[in-house]
């Protein structure tokens, strides 16, 4: 038998007080028994059972050097049966050689970097979660940000024919990376599906949000099998809409309503900006796209005098602003506006705008996506998802209300 390896359990401690490290041993038992029985199971006799006649000379040996494991549960010190004999060198499935933690730990680090920690802290943190004999260093840190990039590779090259994109949110998040003096820009787009799960679906470094970097996206959006988008949110940098009108001409186009608003009171001093913005969310709330466009009129005529480069700001691109209103009226709210992209954004950029410059643009963008792919589990459905199905098929909405029933109201 392997060296009692104990625990040490607080006597003097209430039993909840003391029960993660009454679990941990438990679970530091239940590892050291697999191990047994998976020797058990290769040698087909238990410990101090005779031989196999017909194979004599394969045998235990005896047990490893004590192994530590950092699990999510704290770290476990077990030792691996050695096994000689074999023609091959016996390898635990249970615990592969030179494994340290369980790929729940692993799975911490994204998590806790996005919530805050420097990677000075990540050691700190880990040990406080894993306890004091968690085998973690710097290097071993290191491996793990390298495994993120492999996996980013995999997963942006990965097939996206079984999801039915309906809408697509799309935006740009600028990082320091590269040896340049200037920014990256990472593209992300996140789509949501027939069912009314958002998804992310692309995260890829490109020249600022250049047409070309764009279409390179959409691009391969299409290769890996997203046929068709029926709406895309962005905002109004013009490089994602030539794009789409190349890859995706059938795509309908909203403009983003908060960038939009940004944009017009940029041309209108702080201290008079507050009757503006009232006439803008007017606007961006109106029931109907009459309504809206009524509003736009009044504005214009009250402030086109005192702010011209203001209202310019709010007449150009107009028809990109109201598309929403051929859509359900239930899915407005998240149509108006690149929130879906931005609310996800504002948890990276604490951690990106206070980090150091990233010397490898690639390294940043496996970070960053990895980053992004902690915050999609805290998506939530569209409302109202089922009308996506309706949206799929080709459903006609005319002030969010379907089209066959407007049609009555207007015969009645």
């Amino acid at each position: 038998m392997p060296k009692k390896i104990d625990i040490e359990v607080p006597q003097s401690s209430p039993v909840w007080e003391a029960i993660e490290t009454h679990l941990r041993a438990r679970m530091q038992e239940l590892l050291q028994d697999m191990l047994m029985e998976e020797a058990d199971e290769l040698l087909a006799r238990a410990r101090y059972q005779r031989r196999a006649p017909d194979n004599p000379k394969v045998y235990r040996n005896g047990f490893g050097k004590p192994r530590r494991v950092s699990t999510t549960m704290g770290t476990l010190t077990v030792q691996r049966p050695r096994i000689r004999g074999l023609e091959e060198r016996f390898e635990s499935l249970i615990l592969p050689f030179f494994t340290r933690r369980t790929k729940e730990v692993g799975e911490l680090l994204p998590e806790l970097y996005l919530h805050g920690l420097a990677h000075g802290d990540f050691e700190l943190a880990l040990r406080g979660l894993l306890g004091e004999g968690a085998p973690l260093s710097g290097a071993s840190i290191a491996r793990l940000k390298a495994d993120w990039q492999q996996q980013y590779e995999v997963w942006a090259s990965r097939s996206l024919a079984d999801l039915d994109i309906v809408y697509c949110w799309a935006d740009g998040l600028y990082v320091k990376a590269g040896l340049e003096g200037g920014k990256a820009a990472l593209l992300v787009i996140i789509g949501a599906t027939r069912t009314g799960e958002k998804v992310l679906l692309s995260v890829t470094s490109g020249h600022r949000e250049s047409t070309e970097s764009w279409a390179r996206v959409l691009r391969d959006l299409k290769a890996r099998g997203v046929a068709a988008i029926r709406l895309m949110i962005a905002d109004g940098h013009l490089g994602i809409w030539s794009a789409l009108a190349q890859i995706y001409p059938e795509c309908a186009e909203q403009r983003c309503w908060n960038h939009k608003i940004v944009n017009v009171l940029d041309e209108v001093p702080p201290t008079k900006q507050a009757p503006v913005k009232q006439w803008l969310r007017k606007m961006m709330y109106a029931e109907t796209r009459e309504q809206c466009e009524e509003l736009r009129d009044k504005c214009i005529k009250q402030h086109r005098a005192k702010y011209p480069k203001a209202m310019a700001a709010l007449e150009r691109d107009w028809d990109r602003m109201v598309t929403y209103y051929e859509f359900p009226a239930e899915h407005w709210i998240h149509l108006r506006t690149t929130n879906v992209v931005e609310s996800p954004f504002a948890a990276v950029r604490l951690r990106t705008n206070a980090g150091k410059r990233y010397k490898k643009t690639e390294n940043a963008t496996a970070l960053i996506w990895k980053l992004l792919m902690v915050a999609a589990k805290s998506f939530r459905r569209l409302n109202a998802p089922h009308l996506l199905a309706v949206v799929a098929t080709g459903g006609k909405y005319v002030n969010g209300k379907p089209v066959h029933a407007a049609v009555e109201r207007i015969a009645a």
